[in-house]
């Protein structure tokens, strides 16, 4: 494909007509319940009272609002505990409002103050967010905009989430992230009412998380040799090369994200990746492994450490479930991150666990005869139930990637379905607590368009098939679908800015699948709103990936052997212009109506 690329050059021109006015300052996102459009509009005062309940969990609904208004605007702004004749109202109501629970709010707009209710301040949190989106794009920007009309349309909205679990997966074990960039990460998701932060903190490529009874794993297992380019084509690193790219946080670190997150109404699931994806352990304490170290060629630098096709292990990157010590090994961690993370829920991994290294082990052949195993899946269901009850000792509730159903499930388990959504639907079937996260639809890693265009991943996720993501599968008892997530591993991401890009469309769209009710969902009107969330993102400064505007391209053999292409857009109502003498085309050039046949 890419031979011809050079010879192609395309552009479109957008002629888009879409139910919704697009020229409506309405373009929320996710889309709330119910909006209810009134005449009229409502003018920010230079000088503006803000009336709000003074309890902790306020302090950052009010500092949020605070700087939205203050930045933006330049306008002077006042917080009180009840006032009025305030210019916004932020009331938790005395008597529960059943419809909304306890993450949802009323917001109503009139031409002479804004008012929102809700149960709890989460519920005041995300209506704060809402009203943020009803306010021109400029609202957005990090310095004082001169000679603008604050003005919000008169709306009065009733919103609540359709689902509890609304999470991104962030993964930092991969490529080091700064806690100043996981803060960062949070502010953006819960603009759109994101809850849930999943933290993965380890695998192959390094070990991120401090844990006091077990320096190594950090002093080791958090550095590798830095290498750049595409993520596990790389040489294997020479004896001599530094390791010293990566990084770690301190458990000060961890409770200073855990405390940022809460102000902000996220919980942070934490991720232990075990007993595959754990080279970085295993470079730390060599004898975890069933090899004891001597296929261990240290913390992973983006090397091939797996032949995928045979699904064999090159290196030993298992835990050994036959080995003692793993489970004390196992329990110290356990406790520690425990005590470190209040959620509910630790992730212990589980997926991807290649049994190459297990099969030639006389000590796991001899704990398979003891146990009456009777193949490597059940080898890996002992080690799940018996990691299941540390974690339970712990106080907490064990969660791991659907492989763990292989073999047979623990007791307790709550499944996260990354193949696809089958694993999910057995675990549901099976009564099990489910949270769906389906490659098919939710993995943020992957291209978001042309394979032609896009740095360069093994599989590409259009936002239009994000946007088809329904985590309540059809005959599913719905009171075992937690909810759903996106996730976005970082084998390709470098940094901060290329992580704004990989998951930005794509996460609007995700927290509409999560968020809003199934009948609410549009396409051509969720593109419309898309495209103003760009321009409010061009103000922010931050990142996204404009795919949504590039050419799908197939080509094929036509029947006389020659090359043939055609052409699609993603989005309806964009017209395709195209060349092949080697220049940029226009709306003069030629109109793409009929699949081309490129010249010779």
């Amino acid at each position: 494909m890419k031979n011809f690329l050079g010879f192609l050059c395309l552009c479109f021109i957008s002629d888009l007509s879409f139910a919704q006015d697009s020229t409506s300052q309405i373009a929320i996102i996710p889309e709330p319940v119910k909006i209810i459009e009134n005449p009229g509009h409502f003018l920010l005062p230079q000088n503006i009272i803000i009336e709000a309940p003074s309890q902790p969990e306020m302090k950052q609904v009010i500092n949020f609002l605070n700087d939205r208004f203050s930045t933006a605007t330049g306008f002077s702004i006042v917080v009180k505990n009840s006032d009025p004749s305030a210019t916004v109202q932020l009331i938790l109501n005395k008597k529960e409002d059943n419809v909304i629970g306890k993450e949802g709010y009323n917001l109503l707009v009139t031409p002479t103050n804004i008012i929102i209710k809700a149960n709890e301040p989460a519920g005041l949190f995300y209506g704060v967010q809402t009203l943020v989106q009803l306010f021109p794009k400029e609202i957005e920007s990090k310095v004082v905009v001169q000679n603008m009309k604050w003005e919000v349309p008169c709306v009065d909205i009733t919103d609540y989430p359709r689902f509890g679990w609304r999470g991104l997966m962030f993964d930092v074990a991969r490529h080091f992230f700064t806690k100043e960039d996981v803060e960062k990460y949070i502010d953006q998701m819960v603009r759109y009412k994101y809850n849930l932060l999943h933290l993965h903190l380890t695998d192959d490529e390094g070990w991120r998380i401090e844990i006091k009874s077990l320096p190594r794993l950090t002093e080791v297992g958090a550095w590798n040799v830095k290498k750049v380019g595409y993520f596990g084509t790389f040489a294997v690193p020479k004896p001599d090369e530094p390791r010293n790219y990566g990084g770690f946080y301190t458990q000060d670190d961890i409770k200073e994200i855990v405390q940022y997150a809460k102000e902000r109404f996220v919980n942070i699931l934490p991720e232990i990746d075990v007993p595959g994806h754990s080279l970085a352990a295993i470079a730390a304490y060599p004898d975890l492994s069933c090899s004891g170290g001597i296929k261990n060629i240290g913390v992973a630098s983006g090397e091939e450490i797996k032949d995928w096709d045979t699904h064999t292990a090159l290196y030993d990157d298992n835990l050994c479930p036959a080995n003692e010590n793993v489970y004390t090994f196992l329990d110290k961690v356990i406790t520690e991150v425990a005590q470190l993370f209040p959620f509910e829920y630790i992730h212990m991994g589980g997926d991807e666990t290649f049994k190459t290294f297990w099969e030639k082990s006389d000590a796991v052949k001899a704990l398979m005869k003891k146990q009456g195993l009777k193949n490597m899946e059940e080898v890996q269901s002992y080690f799940e139930k018996r990691v299941e009850k540390i974690v339970e000792s712990k106080g907490k509730r064990f969660m791991g990637w659907d492989e763990i159903l292989e073999g047979g499930l623990a007791p307790n388990a709550v499944v996260m379905s990354w193949q696809g959504m089958e694993g999910g639907i057995k675990a549901a079937k099976m009564k099990h607590d489910v949270v769906m996260s389906p490659t098919t639809f939710a993995y943020l890693d992957y291209m978001q368009g042309d394979s032609a265009i896009e740095p360069r991943i093994y599989a590409t996720l259009r936002l239009k098939k994000t946007y088809e993501f329904e985590p309540l599968p059809e005959g599913v008892d719905p009171k075992f679908i937690k909810g759903g997530q996106a996730n976005l591993w970082t084998e390709q991401v470098y940094n901060m800015r290329h992580a704004e890009y990989m998951t930005w469309p794509r996460a609007f769209a995700i927290s509409e699948d999560v968020w809003s009710q199934k009948e609410n969902k549009n396409w051509n009107n969720f593109v419309t709103r898309v495209e103003k969330h760009f321009a409010r993102y061009d103000v922010a400064q931050i990142k996204y990936a404009p795919s949504i505007y590039d050419p799908i391209i197939d080509a094929s053999e036509s029947p006389d052997k020659k090359l043939m292409v055609e052409l699609s857009t993603e989005i309806d109502g964009l017209d395709i212009y195209y060349t092949f003498d080697n220049s940029f085309p226009d709306n003069f050039y030629p109109k793409y109506s009929a699949p081309l046949v490129v010249p010779d």
